[in-house]
């Protein structure tokens, strides 16, 4: 099964030679298409650079919403399956071996991420509809191509969580490979995880807003650390701004 590995990306140039360096160290076949949206550092001659010594990195130029950004990449695609990662990630050595087989037996693969930095993530938003946890996100996702039903770009957020239910509602199966593991970098600077963390809770809006779904735990987390609490506040407010603008506003 060849695997093709779509990364939306802007302004990761200090990211993209570890992200691309680890992809290209994996079990093929595979392909590597890259999108950017934009970008104003030194992003895109990394992956050019890239594309001129591995003919199986592909690049695009694409502005537009994350999901608009992958589902161009995935037009593009050659490979039998969608993995998709994001710029601030590096994929553990096994990475695409376990999709591969995960994806041998299920439509859609959810692997195991694993957040570094100063600033603890602290847990994920879980929700669980159809039996199965529709919260794991396309920073480490894979689809069969055929089942795809691809992102909606309206999203500012949660584009994969509104993906993974339609494609469960659907009747895709879906199974958490704990061995695929992606490393992914936090947002360091405190302004930038406030700012994230709001346009989560906005994208956690405009899925409310579309499938009337929220999650038991969505704002309420067994780990009331500093951290958790600080995350969860700022993504009730962008809650609460997306169900006021109607998830339209381009703030």
């Amino acid at each position: 099964m060849k695997l093709s590995v779509i990364i939306t990306i802007k302004n990761e140039e200090k990211n993209m030679g570890r992200l691309l360096g680890s992809l290209l160290d994996q079990e093929g076949p595979f392909e590597i298409v890259v999108i950017d949206s934009a970008s104003t550092d030194g992003t895109v001659e990394i992956v050019r650079e890239f594309c001129e010594n591995y003919d199986s990195v592909k690049f695009y130029e694409h502005e537009g919403s994350r999901g608009e950004s992958r589902n161009f990449g995935c037009q593009r695609a050659v490979g039998d399956a969608f993995a998709f990662i994001d710029g601030d990630c590096v994929a553990d050595k096994m990475w695409m071996k376990e999709l591969r087989e995960s994806l041998g037996e299920y439509d859609i693969v959810a692997g195991k991420t694993i957040y570094e930095g100063k600033i603890p993530y602290g847990s994920r938003m879980s929700l669980l509809l159809y039996g199965v946890d529709v919260s794991f996100p396309s920073c480490n996702l894979a689809y069969k191509k055929e089942i795809f039903p691809s992102f909606d770009p309206r999203f500012k957020t949660a584009e994969d969580i509104d993906l993974n239910i339609r494609a469960v509602k659907g009747g895709a199966s879906f199974a958490y490979n704990e061995h695929a593991v992606v490393y992914h970098s936090v947002r360091e600077d405190l302004v930038k995880f406030a700012k994230q963390a709001f346009w989560y809770g906005f994208g956690r809006g405009q899925l409310f807003i579309k499938h009337r779904v929220l999650g038991s735990s969505s704002f309420v987390s067994e780990d009331l650390n500093f951290w958790n609490t600080f995350k969860r506040v700022f993504g009730a407010f962008g809650f609460v701004v997306a169900i006021i603008t109607g998830g339209e506003t381009r703030l």
